[in-house]
């Protein structure tokens, strides 16, 4: 969830390297081809897949983008980015092995992200209205039961959680990737875990710049990158990050993170929207089936994520051993590969049997 200070962070690495159809159809179980797969739909021809989503929210409608990549009835992914207010490019590295095993998936900029409608009313920055923004794109895409898987990452996690709680009977699996049920329990995994293994002067610098509150010193952004994000957001030099992840972070909407995730880069604190955001006792509501997906070196307690898989209704849990945030770069081979196989054991009936 850790995103805007990764704004500033781009200054950093390049001193460092010297950078609305409501219709629902029935659909019946086939193969598909690699040629039938990547053949575009006519009405994606013009546009290479985009659609601008018309999205109705208390305060008007706007528009949000979406991008369809791939051809298939039975397995079709709506991929829900972090941040808040990140965007869909740091999943571009899924068109390395979706394509390959023929699963339709869309990327899909929230309300306020780069690509979409950018409002500047605070107030629309609400979980509750994302959900409903995730429900009018479900509709709008004519995803259902028979097709609909839904991934979220990070802060995506909460909205997928958030979002299967009211909508379940509309997916077909569920993905929650690199988030725990409980933000209390992260802030708390933040500082009692993670804290103690830094140096102690380190964290000592760091903590006093918190306790000041003084997020935008660039000595605080660069104790917070060479000793927190390089162990536990993405386990890279900072010189080898992704391109498209470097790319994303020039785009993030400050606005958008700071209302929901607060202004520090060691947790969420202050009167972030989603401090206080708890949903461990209801899980067991939540009866699609569901991959978890978690990291050793994460942010999020990864003993937490597994837990998670426990209290659905019907659960598995991937690790990546290597990975820590954004185990689809750090940890690739073994997130693609447990993904996939999610997806795959949903559609041909076999998962947890």
């Amino acid at each position: 969830m850790k995103i805007k200070l990764l704004i500033s962070c781009l200054c950093i690495v390049l001193c460092f390297s010297c950078k609305t159809e409501t219709s629902e159809v029935v659909i019946s179980k086939e193969n598909i081809s690699a040629e039938n797969y990547l053949k575009p739909k006519e009405q994606d021809q013009f546009l290479g897949g985009i659609k601008m989503i018309p999205i109705t929210t208390p305060k008007g409608t706007f528009k949000v983008w979406t991008k369809r990549v791939g051809n298939n009835p039975t397995m079709k992914v709506l991929l829900l980015h972090g941040g808040p207010g990140m965007t869909h490019e740091i999943y571009e590295c899924f068109d390395g092995y979706f394509p390959q095993e023929n699963i339709e998936y869309y990327y899909y900029d929230q309300l306020g992200s780069y690509y979409s409608d950018q409002p500047k009313d605070l107030s629309l920055w609400d979980l509750d209205r994302f959900v409903e923004e995730v429900e009018q794109v479900r509709v709008a895409l004519n995803l259902n039961k028979d097709n609909f898987y839904l991934y979220g990452q990070s802060w995506g996690g909460i909205l997928g959680m958030q979002y299967a709680l009211k909508y379940q009977e509309h997916l077909k699996g569920l993905i929650i990737s690199n988030m725990v049920a409980s933000i209390p329990e992260y802030q708390e995994y933040s500082d009692t875990v993670l804290a103690p293994k830094m140096n102690p002067e380190v964290l000592k610098e760091i903590m006093a710049f918190e306790d000041a509150e003084d997020y935008s010193n660039p000595r605080y952004i660069e104790l917070i990158v060479n000793n927190y994000y390089t162990e536990h957001v993405i386990r890279m030099p900072i010189e080898d990050w992704p391109e498209p992840i470097n790319r994303s972070f020039k785009h993030v909407n400050p606005d958008v993170y700071i209302t929901m995730q607060g202004p520090s880069e060691f947790g969420i604190k202050g009167d972030a929207i989603l401090k206080n955001w708890d949903v461990k006792d209801r899980l067991k509501e939540i009866t699609v089936p569901t991959l978890t997906i978690g990291a050793t070196y994460d942010t999020m307690d990864p003993k937490h994520m597994e837990w998670i898989s426990t209290e659905v209704k019907n659960g598995d849990f991937l690790l990546c051993p290597n990975g820590s945030h954004l185990s689809q770069f750090d940890d690739q081979k073994v997130f693609f590969k447990g993904l996939i196989s999610f997806i795959k054991s949903v559609d041909d009936g076999s998962f947890n049997q």
